[in-house]
């Protein structure tokens, strides 16, 4: 529990409530009910741990806060996420009725539990220990199978170490979804391609083979996107992207937007992991991600 002023209220309360819910306490030390409440208040956070974080502001001391929250009386709760106001109550509520309350907004044990396991992973990940990344995504799909963005590094990974049966099991569960999640279509998208060039390779065809077409005619845009396909197979992301986009300077709409699709795929799969940064700080833009992004946006919007 974190008493609150004005001076701390941007770190304690806004930034914070964009990594964790943040439940404000309006109270004032002459107010009775407060009394009640303020202390199961400070238990639930103990019971929760850490799954939302419990600050204090006092009414008297902090009149303009609580006239920015509209608090006419006390107590007053205030749950925030991503820096806004989501939900509150007014008060003493039994235990009962805020548990209640606050299950509404903040993660099970599982999602967190799942969620730090996730962090942990990309710590193993940006330190190049990728038996320990592999094992972590592994438990925190495991402990929360909604987490989406635990899936899609796992089933990643999975695939860039050429397990890709593996992989195929772990994506399945969500694999209805792919119309729906656009990371997860991307990552459908580079499982059709290893297929592909599994099948392309049990015919005996090769790049080299495109590579004969495409100086016949290169506009045959079939044998460039099949080009392309085993280019992503082998993970050679750049020289699959170049061939995706002579598609798009010769024909955007080409085969339903296929080649745009496949290559905006490759940018999210290509795009590492958002780390944690410091409050206020902008996450690194990854410059090969940037430069294809221009050189797309430039394509498809001339």
């Amino acid at each position: 529990m974190i008493n609150v002023t004005i001076e701390n209220f941007d770190a304690e309360v806004v930034a914070a409530s964009t990594t964790i819910p943040v439940l404000v306490d309006f109270w004032a030390p002459w107010c009775g009910p407060c009394k009640v409440i303020g202390p199961l208040l400070e238990k639930l956070e103990t019971d929760y741990a850490g799954r939302f974080k419990l600050v204090k502001i006092d009414s008297d001391q902090e009149q303009e806060l609580s006239q920015a929250f509209g608090v006419r009386s006390i107590p007053t709760c205030v749950l925030l996420k991503d820096g806004k106001p989501v939900d509150g109550f007014m008060g003493a509520l039994p235990e009962g009725q805020i548990k209640a309350f606050l299950d509404k907004h903040v993660p099970s044990e599982a999602t967190a539990e799942a969620a730090s396991e996730e962090d942990e992973a990309l710590a193993a990940l940006a330190a190049g220990d990728l038996d320990a990344a592999l094992d972590k995504l592994q438990h925190a799909v495991a402990t929360d199978p909604t987490n989406e963005d635990a899936r899609f590094d796992y089933v990643k990974l999975l695939l860039q170490l050429g397990r890709d049966d593996d992989a195929k099991v772990a994506f399945a569960p969500v694999i209805g979804k792919t119309g729906q999640v656009r990371r997860l279509d991307s990552l459908q998208r580079w499982m059709n391609a290893i297929d592909f060039a599994q099948s392309q390779g049990q015919a005996g065809v090769t790049a080299a083979s495109f590579d004969t077409l495409l100086s016949a005619n290169k506009r045959d845009f079939e044998a460039r996107m099949g080009k392309a396909q085993l280019l992503m197979a082998q993970q050679a992301w750049t020289a699959a992207m170049d061939e995706l986009l002579e598609i798009l300077m010769r024909d955007k709409s080409w085969s339903n937007d296929l080649a745009r699709k496949t290559l905006i795929a490759i940018l999210d799969i290509i795009e590492p992991p958002k780390a944690k940064v410091a409050d206020g700080q902008i996450p690194p833009v990854d410059p090969t991600v940037a430069s294809y992004r221009r050189r797309l946006s430039s394509i498809v919007l001339s």
